[in-house]
């Protein structure tokens, strides 16, 4: 049967629920998609291993912004999020997905602040009686 026959007969792509619109993406953005990644990680790393800014907590801000980006690029390339697709329902369920991990980042680091300060300081065993 020819390409036109299988249309006809409702065996065509559109048939199958995979054709509804969207972009699912495509072997280039794939491939842009894991390279951006890639690099988003590596550099991080290599600031980290090799210890070239000296201040830690400008080390801690660089790899978080990293962090925020490849998020970012994930979702734009691979979980192909845009803002006018179905209605704002995705960017309904991002924003409360960005309230949860805020919720709990901030609640974990809270918390684990909190213990730090408020732990009895750890005293020498060798000396004890």
């Amino acid at each position: 049967m020819s390409a036109d026959a299988h249309a006809a007969h409702g065996h065509g792509h559109d048939d199958h629920g995979h054709d509804d619109g969207r972009d699912h993406g495509s072997m280039k953005s794939y491939l842009i998609g894991f390279f951006l990644s890639v690099v988003l990680t590596a550099i991080p790393f290599w600031l980290v291993m090799t210890g070239v800014i000296e201040n830690k907590n400008w080390t801690i801000a660089i790899v978080v912004a990293f962090a925020v980006v490849q998020i970012v690029v994930h979702m734009i390339y691979f979980l192909h999020m845009k803002t006018t697709s179905d209605a704002g329902w995705t960017m309904m369920a991002l924003i409360f997905t960005i309230i949860i991990v805020v919720i709990a980042l901030s609640g974990s680091l809270w918390v684990m602040y909190h213990l730090n300060v408020n732990m009895m300081p750890v005293h020498d065993m060798r000396n004890m009686p």
